[in-house]
Parts: structure tokens; sequence; C-alpha cells
């Protein structure tokens, strides 16, 4: 599962990696990068951070919280 971001520059996917299966954190989150190298947020074209379940439950939770603010905002 991916999305695209920032033009189009930016892809944020999301996924559990099951090589890492026996690790807690197995949640990827990856950040691809396809711009010029003075636009770009991360040093590498693309980055990885991994996290634990309980850390993405939390995360999208806060991202539904900050949505439905937003959302709202707007009436």
């Amino acid at each position: 599962m991916s999305i695209t971001l920032l033009d189009g520059t930016l892809q944020v996917g999301i996924f559990f990696d099951t090589g890492d299966h026996q690790f807690d954190d197995n949640v990827c989150i990856s950040f691809k990068e396809d711009c010029p190298e003075d636009e770009k947020i991360f040093y590498a074209g693309e980055t990885n951070i991994y996290i634990t379940s309980a850390q993405a439950r939390e995360m999208a939770a806060l991202l539904m919280k900050a949505a439905d603010q937003s959302s709202h905002s707007l009436r």
C-alpha cells in the first residue's frame, strides 16, 4: 500500500515485512523520492523506517484524529 505526496515526488509505502516476522518492529514505512538532489527530504533515494504494530496503530490513530480535526475545521 502506498500513497504519492508532494506533487508525485514522494512515494510513501507501508507494509508488513514478512522477512522480518520474527522481530517486533516488522511494519515498514518506506519513503522513495523522485526529485532533484537539492529538493530531497532524505539523503537517500529510499529510506525505510521499521516500527512495531503498536506504534503503527498509534500512528494510524493520530493520523485519523488529525484528519477528523481537519475535516471539521472546514465546515
